[in-house]
Parts: structure tokens; C-alpha cells; sequence
């Protein structure tokens, strides 16, 4: 998939006729190659340079669709070229023709889809798979969307919650830096005029700004340089680790994932996977290699012969709640629907963190950012007012 590059074409038919599209090659000669096997006589290929690639919502709205032609009552390859025709997109437009293309050949859906892994993940092929092998593929595919839709949802509220915080912050650090640097050095000017001393909340003020100024960019470089290795640890399973134990984020961390695990757990349960398969899908989805590595875990153990509600109590980030419920699923044998109680309760519960924590940290930013800004301002005029009242006593 990664060699992979979006050729446009335009070509001639066997009419005469001029047409032109796009399709996914490996090289020029593949993709001349695939339109030659069209029966159509090339005239111009050149290679698209693609500014952005997949989104994980465009798949949800692909499945979501395709449910719905399915029930409708088209065939697969027609609903696969009419979602094609009526994509924006034209690098999607390109993989959903060249999926239908694969199914007129006789390849199954589940194939087609192994094909692009970096489009869609191991759960999309097990769903599809066993859509296909149980004649429910319109009800399996729109399970999926649904997964889909819950999970972009989810995490688009715990990225705001945590995205707010950092933006208020980075208003307030870039405030305070312009007054440090563009409006204290002429207040100081002004106060060198001075004949009385200065109040100790501004000489304090007046030294913070001239070490920020002659060793500024050492302190960017000193600030920049843990959100850096955040950035490029992000994936690493000891900041991941950490990530749970860092009051408030670690609440919505440990919500985001548990709540994606159970929801694919128990989709995959209903649709009728193994749960081993199952756990293989939600290995993938969590795309952490901390959480990566306790389900693997959990799967050995699983396949030791261990029981399911014994492998997850191995594992600290899973509550008693988890492990009551699954026992009880696995000792009833209604699994799935315990999965599925576990799912809504995390999701909800970290819907309801999220706006919690927005509504908490609103007014205790302004009431920081207000301070330091006020301290600042007082700092500056104080002089001023000391000034005033040491010309009226002479």
C-alpha cells in the first residue's frame, strides 16, 4: 500500500470516445498496464501529488452508505462504483473503483479491503468477513459505522477537552512574553528618570524580564524541547504508561481506551468472531503499543487456557467493575451483552468527564491567566502611583 501512488488518466475506448479518471498504481507501466486490460488506449498519465490522504471519517461515512444501498437491494460492485462516482475525493474515488474492480474479478470483499491496511484496519476485514460468511453483510456493516461514529465522537471530545487547557496556556505564556519584551523595556526607560526607588513587586518584574530577554532563546529551546519528545514518544509504551498516572488525563485516557476496547469487543462478539479474533481487532484499534501490549498479554493467557475474566483481572488498568461483568457474561453466557454494558458505561462516563473537566477549567485558566496579567499591569503603573505621591509630599 505504501508503494502505491494515484495516477490521472485520460484514455480512449474501444468507440473512440475520450474518458479519463484516476487509478492506484504501484508505477507508470502497472497503471498503463491496468488501462490496457479496460480496453482503453492511454493518452496521457500522470502521477497526483496527494496533499492529504485517509481520514478515519470518510470510512465511517463509506460503510455507513454502503449499509444503506445494500438494503436498498443493489449488488455489492454496483454500490461500490456508485459510492466511486459520487466521492469528492478523488484518491478515494480511485480505491473505491479499483475495490469494485477486484470484486468483478472475483475476489471476495474481505480481500479487497486486506489490501489497503493503511486504510482499513484488521476490524473492518473481520467484520466483512464474517458479514460475508453469515449472509449479513448489510447488518455488519452497519454496525460498523456505528462503532465508527462513537469512537470518532469520543475521541474528538477527550482531544478538546485536553486541547483547551493548552490553548488558553499558550495565549496567556505569548501575552506575558510580548509585555515582558515590547512593553516593559519602555516603562523602564521611563523609570530610570526616576529619583525615588522602585516598589519590590517591580524590580522583581523588571529582572524576570531582562533575564527572559537575554537568555529567551535558550528558554524557548528549554520549553520546546519536552513537548518534542512528547511529540516523538507519543507512541512509546513508557509515556503511555505515565499518561495514567497523571491526575485528570489519566481519567480520560484510561475512559478513551477502555471504552474502544469493550466496543469493539463486543461488536466483534455479536457479529459472531472468536473472541481471540476479537482481541486481535481491538489490539489494532487501540493504536498504543502500551495497550497493544496488555492485550497481547491477555490473549496469550486466554489461549493457555486461562479464563477471560482471570486474563483481564492480570491486567491493573481493568476495573473490578470489568471483571465482575465479564465474569458474570462468561458464567451466563451472554458475553456480548456484558461487553456492550461495559462499552456504553465507559464511553458515557468519559463524555460526561470531558464536559466536566471543560466546565471546571474555564473559569480556573481566566482566573490564572488573570492574575499573571494582573500582576504584570500592577507591577508596571505601581511606580507611577509611587511617584505621584512622592512629588505631592515634597
Amino acid at each position: 500500500m505504501a508503494a502505491n501512488s494515484l495516477w490521472r488518466w485520460r484514455a480512449l475506448s474501444l468507440e473512440g470516445e475520450p474518458v479519463s479518471g484516476t487509478i492506484w498504481a504501484t508505477d507508470r507501466a502497472t497503471a498503463f498496464a491496468g488501462l490496457m486490460h479496460k480496453q482503453l488506449h492511454p493518452l496521457a498519465l500522470h502521477r497526483c501529488s496527494l496533499g492529504h490522504r485517509w481520514r478515519p471519517h470518510h470510512c465511517y461515512e463509506i460503510f455507513r452508505q454502503l449499509a444503506t444501498l445494500l438494503q436498498a437491494g443493489l449488488t455489492l460492485s454496483h454500490s461500490l462504483q456508485m459510492l466511486a462516482e459520487q466521492h469528492p475525493s478523488k484518491h478515494w474515488q480511485a480505491l473505491l473503483q479499483s475495490i469494485s474492480n477486484d470484486l468483478s474479478e472475483g475476489c471476495a470483499f474481505s480481500e479487497a479491503l486486506k489490501k489497503w491496511p493503511a486504510v482499513f484496519s484488521p476490524l473492518y476485514v473481520s467484520m466483512v468477513k464474517t458479514g460475508e460468511l453469515t449472509g449479513k453483510l448489510e447488518s455488519c456493516c452497519r454496525e460498523l459505522a456505528k462503532q465508527q461514529k462513537s469512537q470518532l465522537e469520543l475521541s474528538a471530545k477527550v482531544k478538546k477537552a485536553l486541547r483547551y487547557p493548552l490553548i488558553i496556556l499558550t495565549l496567556a505564556a505569548l501575552v506575558v512574553i510580548a509585555m515582558v519584551t515590547l512593553v516593559l523595556p519602555e516603562f523602564a526607560s521611563i523609570y530610570k528618570t526616576f529619583n525615588t526607588p522602585l516598589p519590590l513587586l517591580t524590580q522583581m518584574v523588571m529582572q524576570l524580564a531582562a533575564f527572559i530577554q537575554s537568555n529567551g532563546i535558550a528558554l524557548f529551546i528549554l520549553l520546546l524541547m519536552p513537548v518534542a519528545m512528547t511529540y516523538a514518544l507519543r507512541q512509546h509504551p513508557y509515556l503511555q504508561r505515565l499518561l495514567l498516572h497523571i491526575p485528570v488525563m489519566a481519567a480520560l485516557v484510561k475512559g478513551q481506551k477502555l471504552g474502544r476496547v469493550f466496543t469493539v469487543l463486543s461488536l466483534t462478539q455479536r457479529a459472531g468472531i472468536a473472541f481471540l479474533q476479537g482481541l486481535e481487532c481491538a489490539e489494532e484499534t487501540v493504536e498504543s503499543r502500551y495497550w497493544q501490549g496488555l492485550l497481547q498479554n491477555i490473549r496469550e493467557d486466554i489461549g493457555k487456557g486461562l479464563p477471560i475474566w482471570s486474563s483481564f483481572q492480570k491486567v491493573a488498568v481493568f476495573t473490578p467493575l470489568c471483571i465482575q461483568l465479564i465474569r458474570t457474561g462468561e458464567v451466563s453466557g451472554a458475553l456480548d451483552v456484558m461487553l456492550e454494558n461495559l462499552a456504553h458505561h465507559h464511553t458515557e462516563h468519559t463524555f460526561q468527564l470531558a464536559d466536566s473537566l471543560a466546565a471546571l477549567l474555564e473559569p480556573l485558566l481566566l482566573i490564572v491567566t488573570g492574575m499573571i496579567i494582573g500582576t504584570l499591569v500592577v507591577a508596571m503603573y505601581l511606580p507611577i502611583f509611587h511617584l505621584g505621591d512622592a512629588m505631592s509630599a515634597g
